[in-house]
């Protein structure tokens, strides 16, 4: 990874976009969320901004091309912006106790294609998706895309990363069960966090609109989070996403204990210079710090 800062998941839903996002700056790219079956999304209007708030409300509902039409959009990437982390969801009509096999379709048919893979089980905008964090269940997604994975992957070649996207809203006994199954099963990583539900001391006249809420409101729980998993899990990759829009944020969050970055929310206000904001004043706030620029993230390399 050139830089740590990424482009969050849910921004570019079809990959059709991804060459040009290279040209901010990026260190790395997320596509999707992709589910099995192609889906238009919930009903519009679906997206809000809260200006006031420095916040987006959302509840899209994974609207993409499916798993099979991404198969041919990633194809017809230059790649050349970075490591292409590929997110992955359960389709709508899919039962929850069908979620394994829909998770593992996905992930075989875009394996050869995406650097990175993070399965999502934490927006709130499917329904009954994020029951699927629970322990046994998210055990049982996991060892479906780990069976795909030992047929994919090449002989003498590190199979590909996986990692585990999880909600904010999360109890830390919740959390608890999932760092459980992450480490019995030898999972790559954690994405840490989703958008939320909670809508605490909002201004904007849009915060009562249904979906997840992401930007400035849900930095201090994405951060509490970070810090809570690093102590947990001292080893394991943390990629960290809520409410950066700073080179600041950025630092609080790498210090938390995260080890790459994504941005979503704040890129929408601040727009595409962002990108290197952040990236130049990581190095500014590391230089006084008398720290290698390359300090952010000891374990990355484990990807």
């Amino acid at each position: 990874f050139q830089n740590p800062i990424g482009l969050a998941a849910g921004m570019d839903k079809t990959g059709m976009a991804q060459d040009g996002w290279g040209c901010f700056g990026f260190g790395f790219l997320g596509v999707g969320g992709f589910t099995k079956d192609p889906q238009e999304g919930n009903q519009k209007p679906r997206l809000f901004r809260l200006p006031e708030d420095g916040a987006l409300i959302n509840r899209m509902g994974f609207n993409n091309p499916g798993a099979a039409q991404a198969l041919v959009i990633l194809s017809g990437l230059e790649r050349s912006s970075g490591p292409l982390v590929v997110n992955l969801g359960k389709s709508k009509e899919t039962l929850l106790v069908n979620a394994p096999l829909d998770y593992a379709y996905s992930f075989g048919r875009l394996y050869h294609l995406g650097d990175v893979f993070v399965i999502n089980v934490s927006s709130p905008n499917t329904p009954g998706l994020r029951n699927l964090q629970d322990g046994p269940a998210l055990d049982e997604i996991v060892c479906a895309v780990q069976e795909v994975r030992i047929r994919c992957a090449k002989p003498n070649v590190r199979p590909k990363p996986i990692l585990v996207k999880v909600s904010p809203d999360l109890t830390m006994p919740q959390l608890d069960a999932i760092l459980t199954v992450i480490e019995k099963r030898k999972i790559d990583g954690i994405t840490a966090t989703n958008t939320t539900t909670s809508r605490d001391n909002l201004k904007s006249p849009h915060s009562g609109e249904q979906g997840g809420l992401s930007g400035a409101p849900l930095f201090r729980m994405s951060h509490a989070m970070i810090k809570y998993i690093r102590e947990s899990a001292p080893a394991l990759p943390i990629i960290g996403v809520g409410g950066i829009g700073s080179a600041d944020d950025a630092l609080k969050m790498l210090e938390a204990g995260a080890n790459l970055l994504e941005i979503y929310t704040a890129l929408v206000f601040q727009g595409p210079s962002l990108v290197r904001d952040i990236n130049r004043g990581l190095v500014a706030r590391l230089t006084e710090m008398n720290a290698t620029v390359l300090s952010f993230s000891p374990r990355v390399n484990r990807f």
